[in-house]
């Protein structure tokens, strides 16, 4: 019998919970079944199955992480507003990186993901109209920008960067590359 309360939302705030204790490897329905004290065929009745908690899953995290940039960027222009969207961008995943890591990578066909990827790439376009880059320019500095953010923050989060030198100054040093790109 499922427990009282259970609900989509809880779920995937329990697939969550999951990742961001052990990592994504162990998002498990069984994993989930176990914390919310269900039997494991109980969660399909509020999700379709593990593809679709996953695929739940990097719709939240992809929508947090655009929550967390739009809020960095408002009120800025020019490299400021890049230098905030990149901050904000590696403090999350820093922040979470199980949960990041759980994120696709890659074009998914669901409407519902493809709203999130949009969204996020509509924070980097006001970014980059807002600095006065338009056309094919936009897309080259957006393209810079989220693999910098990406592949600075998951080395980072990884535990790659072990030289003695400040990180922060490392990445500091990126974004003030980027910002050249800015008129």
């Amino acid at each position: 019998m499922a427990r009282a309360g259970l609900t989509p939302e809880s779920v995937l705030g329990t697939a969550i919970d999951v990742i961001d204790d052990e990592g994504p490897h162990a998002l498990t329905l069984a994993a989930v079944a176990k914390r919310v004290g269900v039997a494991t065929p109980s969660l399909y009745k509020h999700v379709g199955g593990l593809p679709e908690l996953r695929l739940l899953v990097g719709i939240r995290v992809l929508e947090q992480l655009t929550d967390r940039v739009t809020t960095a960027v408002i009120g800025h222009s020019g490299a400021e507003a890049l230098r905030a969207f990149m901050l904000a961008y590696r403090h999350y995943v820093i922040e979470h990186p199980h949960r990041y890591a759980a994120m696709p990578q890659h074009v998914i066909d669901n409407a519902d993901w493809q709203a999130a990827s949009e969204r996020l790439l509509g924070v980097l376009y006001a970014l980059a109209r807002g600095s006065g880059v338009t056309g094919a320019d936009a897309v080259h500095l957006i393209r810079g920008v989220r693999a910098t953010a990406h592949g600075f923050a998951t080395l980072q989060a990884a535990g790659a960067f072990q030289l003695g030198e400040d990180v922060d100054e490392s990445y500091g040093g990126l974004v003030d590359l980027l910002a050249t790109r800015l008129p």
